[in-house]
């Protein structure tokens, strides 16, 4: 796991001066060693975190043996063995046991199709010297980040914004219609960021670049894509025995290494299994870590602890407190754009507990996205069902202006007042309700006149409708699965994982998202995933005998962060300076009377606002720390 960056330039000097500054900013992602190769157009960079092959032989950027095709590569291929042996096969020779070499090598077998052969996560840039080509790709899932620029005759790219923003050619302008979209989901989704002119390169995604007397050519294209239909004719033990073949091949593929590893432990179904299975593949006792909250209603850490019990494990814990403040801007800076999920908090300090003990963990993540872990997916298929009665849908609507607001938002009440504002009888405007922070209405109310006109024509909807229009023909349940496997996993969820871990020098690798463990999951019949209220039933069944009683049966918690109450607590003093300041970005852009009402009626406990809240906090304390330094 590193930090990678590039520059490909027909005029620039000092190339490799450039890609010093842009490898400084992400020191963190690669505290091990260095390395940057240039020749007279091209300069690539790399920060290593050694995992295979600790050798001075791994360092990177790395060539073919003829010095004609260069890579600088972040991630991890977990079949480069078998790659490795076919392209021996074929004449390649190697000079490493790393899988990076694994890389420059399939690209000369199979050129840009090479990735349609990997299986694991992944971003990387490779200079193709006799072709004159820039080749970089990103994993199916969007595990690994790559952001890049055209700036005149340059082209740049990185692992991280901060990379990019090192280099003093790269302006910091914002993007408006992007700030809107982060205000609709609490993210940006690729290709924007919050800075003009300044991109993602999408999950399951290559890019190839070719300079040209008049500039640049340049190829985005998709190489990859999660199908659901046709299911397979497959039965219930069946599919269970085939389920429990592929995670436990997908778990152990991810205990190679060479460096000390260990697993995130929540206390649900899926780091639980994970869990499980590194227990029964290993020889020793499993490092495991888990993180809780003084909050009770939050904390999971009592089923964590069982589950590290039944196996052993040497067990790590970390209770988060509301003295959280100091560490937000950081957060801020690292994420390079604004990102509203607080769960960047804790997933932060239990990286920073993980690393203290090895260097590599896996997780639970993509369990959810799988196997309809959500209850948004058991929204949606109720609400379906609803708006098949007639006159359903109004009646539900009545009960909206009838329920009481509750403040609470673990309460059962609040629970139902969110599927009820949200039941309508698209499912496009119920997923947006359901996941969303502000509605199109609030956000009018919210902006200044100048930037309500601004982005009146440009609303991030049509993003979202065109997700739901690509799977269509999937009942309610899998159309929610499959847009969050393309939206909220790679854009929020997996963004958090990304920053936090590696702010801390550690890698996370997650085998519910191997995408032969996805391929074969999507195409399973529905009912195996959600049957009647039972979510992720065949996972249940499949890995019964790893899973303490307690845990199936349990209520989902989700990963939740007691911020409301921090916000009417130890975080208080901070809220009004930092929002209703004049001199802010939130002054600047937004109608403090507004922002007033939202933060007057939380502290009062009238309405909870705290993902609002939120969302705007981490907006302003972006912009404070890469926009005013």
């Amino acid at each position: 796991m590193c930090g990678i960056v590039g520059i490909l330039s027909g005029t620039a000097k000092n190339l490799e001066y450039q890609i010093w500054s842009m490898l400084e900013a992400q020191h963190h992602r690669g505290p091990d060693d260095w390395g940057i190769w240039s020749d007279e157009i091209c300069a690539l960079g790399h920060r290593r975190l050694s995992i295979i092959d600790l050798s001075e032989a791994g360092r990177q950027p790395l060539s073919n043996e003829e010095g004609t095709c260069w890579v600088t590569f972040n991630g991890e291929i977990y079949n480069f063995q078998i790659l490795r042996q076919e392209l021996e096969g074929w004449g390649h020779g190697f000079r490493t046991q790393t899988d990076t070499e694994v890389i420059v090598h399939a690209y000369e077998q199979w050129g840009t199709a090479c990735v349609e052969r990997f299986r694991g996560m992944f971003a990387f840039g490779l200079w193709d010297q006799r072709r004159r080509r820039l080749f970089l790709a990103r994993d199916r899932i969007g595990k690994k980040p790559l952001f890049y620029t055209q700036i005149g005759n340059s082209f740049l790219f990185a692992s991280e914004l901060q990379g990019l923003l090192a280099n003093p050619l790269v302006p910091r302008e914002v993007d408006f219609t992007a700030i809107d979209a982060y205000l609709s989901w609490g993210y940006i989704p690729a290709p924007k960021t919050a800075f003009r002119n300044v991109y993602k390169l999408p999950p399951a995604h290559r890019l190839t670049l070719e300079p040209t007397p008049s500039g640049f050519q340049i190829q985005v294209e998709r190489y990859w894509s999660l199908t659901y239909l046709p299911k397979l004719p497959i039965g219930e033990e069946e599919a269970a025995e085939a389920l429990r073949e592929k995670l436990t091949e997908a778990v152990q593929l991810r205990l190679r290494s060479d460096v000390p590893l260990g697993a995130f432990l929540s206390g649900g179904i899926d780091s639980s299994i994970v869990v499980g299975l590194m227990a029964k593949l290993s020889h020793r006792p499993i490092k495991t870590f888990s993180i809780g909250f003084e909050e009770v209603n939050y904390n999971e850490l009592a089923y964590a602890r069982c589950v590290a019990r039944q196996w052993d494990t040497d067990h790590h814990e970390f209770i988060v407190k509301p003295d959280i403040f100091p560490i937000l801007p950081k957060l801020a800076r690292h994420h390079g754009e604004p990102h509203a999920d607080e769960a960047s908090v804790p997933t932060l300090y239990l990286s920073q507990m993980t690393r203290a003990y090895v260097t590599v963990a896996l997780n639970g993540d993509g369990g959810d996205e799988n196997f309809a872990g959500y209850e948004r997916y058991r929204g949606n298929q109720m609400a379906d069902w609803i708006h098949r009665i007639p006159g359903g849908g109004q009646t539900l609507k009545l009960l909206t202006h009838i329920l009481p607001d509750s403040p609470d938002p673990k309460s059962p009440l609040r629970r139902l007042q969110r599927f009820l504002t949200g039941i309508h009888p698209s499912i496009t405007e119920r997923y947006s309700r359901w996941v969303g922070y502000f509605s199109e209405t609030q956000k009018d109310k919210l902006y200044k006149g100048d930037l309500r006109e601004l982005l009146t024509k440009k609303r991030p909807e049509a993003w979202l409708e065109s997700l739901f229009e690509e799977v269509k023909d999937l009942n309610p349940v899998e159309a929610s699965m499959a847009v969050d496997v393309q939206s909220y996993l790679p854009f929020a969820l997996l963004v958090k994982v990304d920053i936090t871990s590696m702010a801390n020098s550690l890698e996370v690798r997650s085998p519910f998202l191997d995408h032969e463990v996805m391929e074969f999951v999507a195409k399973l019949p529905s009912q195996m995933k959600l049957r009647g209220g039972t979510s992720k039933y065949l996972l249940k069944v499949a890995f019964k005998d790893l899973l303490p009683t307690e845990i199936p049966r349990r209520r989902k918690m989700g990963f939740g962060v007691p911020v409301g109450e921090w916000f009417r607590g130890p975080l208080r003093p901070w809220l009004p300076d930092t929002l209703l300041s004049k001199r802010s970005f939130i002054g600047e852009c937004f109608k403090l009377q507004e922002v007033n009402r939202l933060l007057t009626q939380h502290l009062d406990r009238q309405v909870d606002h705290s993902l609002k809240l939120w969302n705007l906090l981490m907006l302003e304390l972006w912009y404070q720390e890469l926009l005013t330094r």
